[in-house]
């Protein structure tokens, strides 16, 4: 574990010398040191970062929790449902027809259809911090359609999780949508009703208690809620949603922040473990088409949101590149194809695609500008300059 602390900061170190974001380089740490490149092997077995991987997610989500007020969801929630619902059906619907367009089956039609629809969180979350656009109006936006990605994540793999498995029984599925579908409700109603209430469970002096404290609830909802069949990050989004809205938000938000980066950083070099370099070749030329077809689809639906948000240019090209990258969903259900036995080529070329996005996304929100003067009526307007971030509190 400090070596791989120590070889993610290394390489860190040198990229912000040369001006490169820092996700890549944690994924090329783990690449390098992983089991499926020669040379000095740091992690034999990917599963040993699995529980800090995880703790990264979870704190990521967390933070961003925090940044997204209720006041924001409850003023934005039509146009947040919009602008989700326009991202999900062209990513979607674009990655289901790629998927039938391969000619790779059914349930592998079904899979790709999650992997080249829905952003990676995690990394979402990174970008916004990384460039300094927590503050930006098309950040709302932004978070909106996370938000609502989380939920369709939830229901989509209570839909996909009998398919896979060869199950017949149509009640079960029902059941398990059903099971997901009830408890992010009652994750929202506490949300929009017991703010008051967790605030005085939380109110204290001490800092000690309070990272405790916040770090064990938003731990334990992330486990309730993989429990019950939703994402575990959505869980622990949550507890940030609630907790950012309380007279202790302001100092949580500040505490966080170094558990955020320490541990969001050994979330990509845990993902850079788990992707072998040699198998990206044979599945070399899907990539690069499903790389294009997520490109179109990110630009048309970053232009559909910042019209229903009332942005220019600018803004629209800052969420096309924002929501760009792919990372630990498409991960999951790599996982899920090769248990249910599917297509060989289906995981490396989910390996392939994300880590192009995963380098791409990054590299692509830090010039947004060179997209915003290619949109309509960009030649006079140009993407939100990125600031770099200040510190919290």
């Amino acid at each position: 574990m400090g070596g791989a602390f120590l070889a993610a900061a290394v390489l860190a170190r040198v990229g912000a010398r040369i001006g490169l974001p820092t996700i890549p380089l944690f994924i090329l740490a783990g690449i390098l040191l992983g089991p499926h490149t020669p040379g000095f092997v740091l992690v034999s077995d990917p599963h040993d970062m699995e529980m800090l991987s995880a703790l990264g997610l979870v704190l990521l989500l967390f933070y961003l929790g925090l940044e997204f007020h209720m006041d924001d969801l409850k003023a934005g929630g039509r146009r947040m449902a919009l602008a989700g619902g326009t991202y999900l059906a062209l990513n979607v619907g674009a990655g289901l027809g790629f998927g039938f367009a391969l000619g790779w089956g059914t349930s592998e039609a079904l899979v790709l259809a999650g992997v080249l629809g829905i952003s990676s969180s995690a990394i979402v979350t990174k970008v916004l911090v990384d460039t300094g656009r927590l503050g930006n109006p098309e950040t709302k936006p932004i978070l909106g359609i996370i938000v609502v990605e989380d939920i369709f994540l939830a229901l989509y793999l209570a839909a996909l999780q009998p398919i896979l498995s060869g199950a017949d029984s149509l009640g079960s599925a029902v059941l398990d949508g059903g099971k997901a579908f009830a408890f992010l409700l009652l994750l929202a109603l506490a949300a929009r009703f017991g703010t008051r209430i967790v605030g005085r469970l939380f109110d204290t002096r001490d800092d000690e208690l309070l990272v405790i404290s916040f770090l064990g609830a938003a731990v334990f909802m992330a486990g309730v809620s993989e429990w019950f069949g939703v994402a575990d990050a959505i869980g622990a989004f949550m507890v940030g949603l609630m907790l950012g809205s309380t007279t202790s938000g302001p100092r949580i938000l500040k505490l966080v922040h170094p558990l955020r980066d320490a541990f969001g950083a050994m979330f990509f070099f845990a993902f850079g473990l788990s992707i072998d370099p040699g198998d990206l070749p044979s599945v070399l030329w899907p990539v690069l088409a499903a790389v294009a077809v997520t490109l179109v689809m990110n630009v048309l639906a970053g232009l559909g949101a910042a019209r229903i948000y009332g942005f220019g240019p600018g803004p629209a090209a800052n969420i096309s590149t924002t929501l760009l990258a792919r990372g630990e969903f498409a991960l999951i259900l790599a996982t899920m194809a090769a248990v249910a036995g599917l297509d060989a080529r289906l995981s490396p070329f989910i390996a392939g695609y994300v880590l192009v996005l995963a380098v791409l996304g990054p590299l692509a929100a830090g010039r947004a500008e060179w997209l915003a003067r290619a949109l309509p009526g960009g030649g006079a307007e140009r993407a939100s300059e990125p600031r770099k971030p200040t510190p919290v509190g």
